[in-house]
């Protein structure tokens, strides 16, 4: 993959983005284990308008705690779209390092220091499932089988090294986010995901996988569904051709062949 950024700043200071819809259970134990594990770090709870009063609770405990904020937005719109809205907060707001975490304990915060020491060298870290090391733990067969044909089938079509591309735990660099064009971004799920992930490493930022354990949800339902699936395999085929045709207009000879008929 190419080279990024020769010399690197201090990940300090580090925004955690963490979007919710109808997480209200989950939401005070993460942050009570994100604070245990790296007491320094902030937080940003995206809400979506919750209808079971996450958005009420994430207010409480921002008014408690300094390093916890809230963004409530006006209804459910999807993950991508939270997230972005969590990147301009963070961007506006001078944080070096944005972290994406799932709001329902699937990302172990106990695994978040060592995402953020591995990118000392690199410009995005991704806390992957499917690296030596990693774990996945209460996850049916079904959704571990459709994850690593996801994997597969988006390394393959975009060229992209990266073991697990629809992983949701990660963290930039704040030149990545400010560097990208977040408002071509509309993907969703974990389309989301591969999405910045291709367009991080087509700018020619450096991405490197750490193991982490990914452990299903206990409380809540999961927000997947088959538009989702279906997005995500609409839009990796179609970045993988415009991939196929930037590398067909590179090749040599077809330079060449063109270069011979624009002469005719």
């Amino acid at each position: 993959m190419a080279e990024g950024t020769r010399h690197r700043a201090a990940t300090d200071p580090v925004l955690v983005v963490i979007p919710t819809y109808n997480e209200r259970d989950n939401l005070a134990p993460l942050l009570q284990r994100l604070h245990t594990a790296l007491p320094t770090v902030h937080a940003l709870v995206v809400d979506d308008g919750s209808p079971d009063g996450t958005g009420e609770v994430a207010d409480k405990l921002a008014d408690d705690d300094p390093r916890i904020h809230v963004v409530h937005r006006g209804g459910k719109a999807g993950l991508g779209a939270a997230y972005i809205a969590g990147f301009r907060w963070g961007l506006e707001r001078d944080y070096a390092t944005l972290v994406e975490m799932d709001a329902d304990g699937s990302h172990a915060p106990e695994d978040l220091p060592r995402v953020l020491d591995a990118l000392h060298g690199a410009d995005l870290v991704i806390g992957s499932r499917y690296v030596p090391g990693g774990a996945l733990v209460n996850w049916p067969r079904k959704r571990q089988a459709l994850s690593r044909l996801a994997n597969l089938y988006s390394r393959v079509a975009l060229g992209v090294p990266v073991n697990d591309i629809t992983a949701g735990f990660r963290a930039y660099r704040r030149e990545v986010l400010a560097g990208l064009a977040l408002d071509e971004i509309a993907s969703q799920g974990y389309c989301f995901q591969i999405d910045l992930t291709w367009r991080t490493a087509e700018a020619g930022f450096t991405v490197l996988e750490v193991p982490i354990t990914f452990t299903e949800r206990e409380l809540g339902e999961s927000k997947m569904n088959g538009s989702i699936i279906g997005e995500a395999m609409v839009n990796v085929a179609r970045w993988g051709l415009h991939r196929r045709r930037a590398q067909l207009r590179r090749h040599p000879a077809v330079r060449d062949l063109r270069h011979r008929l624009a002469r005719r």
